[in-house]
């Protein structure tokens, strides 16, 4: 029974999937930006044809077949905007090419036919890949949504290849699926992690609570592309904290000015549900001033004031129905439906099926393992 169930087809997990909304990899970093507060999305797609031309062969407008070449996050931006030359000058870096933001690997994300096995789609996330491609059933209502996003945003497409859509899956869908047959695995899902050697203790992002935020930058990155966190330590080595990638997808650009002037523990009151506190922005303001950074300046006191990038742009109708309801970015820190950054912790001796629990709980792929006292002792990414 376990044999059928891996070798059952992704398309199985396509079901209710939405399609893909995407940019061509030839658009800005600025498009990006505010494709993914307008949409209410926490990632977009980056496709290696132009949107502006979806009818078009891809060869014929001198691409090599249409793909899915990356994706881009709100974290993405904000550590792009974190380096200093860009910090300085923070409207003429947004006018960047979004290719900059895309590895030149593309592993992470990964093309897949509907027919493929759950199989196949574990391997490729084994070998990296966090997102899965796949090709969606076209329609007629997934058309008209297609014209009413592209009716919104010019530049948004989600029709690719002889207009196709396309779904992603997700490592947590994977996972979900998995847990609904966990009995299947038995007696392993009952073992204790520490017995299946599963605890990775090299590979723990830890930084302290003193130390500025900035150096936390590459451990971001990082943290990104495996689906992980950065664990914040006190001196003696417990686990105080986290500093999520979950969390800062939900905050605004002007986050790379705090990152780039605040201590470790500071970032985390400054990122947290319900805004900043005052007495932080004004340690942002002084320390840009400090080191004349003036436009970064002006951009925290926008935001300090209430006032956006995206507050130039009117709402559409379709808002609500594409996510803008919801979207984080959009309505502000008083709306925000962010979880604090508190660590998500099991103990070695912790059930493998119940850290998977915990993991999809909180919608993570990853839980941190501590020693009684709280010490930090490794991470268990579940994929």
């Amino acid at each position: 029974m376990a044999v059928s169930l891996l070798t059952g087809q992704v398309s199985d997990l396509c079901l209710g999937k939405p399609a893909l909304k995407s940019l061509s990899i030839s658009s800005t970093i600025g498009d990006a930006l505010l494709a993914l507060k307008r949409l209410g999305e926490n990632f977009i797609s980056i496709w290696s044809c132009d949107q502006h031309h979806h009818n078009l062969s891809a060869v014929d407008r001198g691409f090599k077949e249409c793909q899915c070449v990356g994706k881009v996050c709100m974290v993405n931006i904000i550590c792009f905007l974190c380096k200093e030359e860009n910090l300085s000058n923070p409207a003429t870096a947004l006018q960047t090419p979004l290719s900059v933001l895309i590895p030149t690997s593309p592993c992470l994300v990964r093309h897949l036919e509907p027919k493929a096995s759950l199989l196949d789609a574990i391997d490729l996330i084994q070998e990296g890949a966090q997102n899965l491609v796949i090709p969606l059933e076209s329609s007629s209502k997934t058309l008209s949504r297609k014209k009413l996003v592209q009716g919104t945003l010019s530049n948004i497409s989600t029709l690719h290849n002889n207009n196709r859509q396309y779904c992603w899956l997700t490592q947590e869908d994977i996972i979900r699926y998995l847990l609904n047959s966990i009995g299947l695995f038995c007696p392993t899902a009952a073992n204790p992690i520490n017995s299946l050697d599963i605890i990775d203790t090299r590979n723990k992002m830890a930084l302290h609570y003193d130390n500025p935020a900035s150096s936390a930058l590459p451990f971001i990155s990082r943290s990104l592309e495996i689906q992980a966190s950065v664990a914040i330590v006190d001196s003696d080595g417990k686990l105080v904290r986290e500093i999520s990638p979950f969390t800062l997808n939900y905050c605004d650009e002007d986050v790379a000015a705090a990152i780039a002037t605040l201590s470790a523990g500071d970032l985390l009151a400054y990122v947290d549900c319900g805004g900043p506190p005052e007495d932080l922005v004004q340690l942002v303001k002084k320390r840009l001033q400090e080191r004349n950074l003036e436009q970064a300046l002006e951009l925290v006191e926008e935001y300090s004031s209430g006032a956006s990038i995206s507050t130039s742009y009117s709402s559409s109708s379709s808002d609500d129905e594409f996510g803008m309801g919801r979207s984080a970015r959009w309505m502000g820190y008083s709306a925000r439906a962010v979880r604090r950054s508190e660590a998500i912790v099991c103990y070695p001796w912790s059930s493998l099926v119940a850290v998977m629990i915990q993991a999809l709980t909180r919608r993570v792929s990853y839980v941190w393992v501590v020693d009684d006292d709280g010490t930090l002792a490794g991470i268990y990414i579940v994929l």
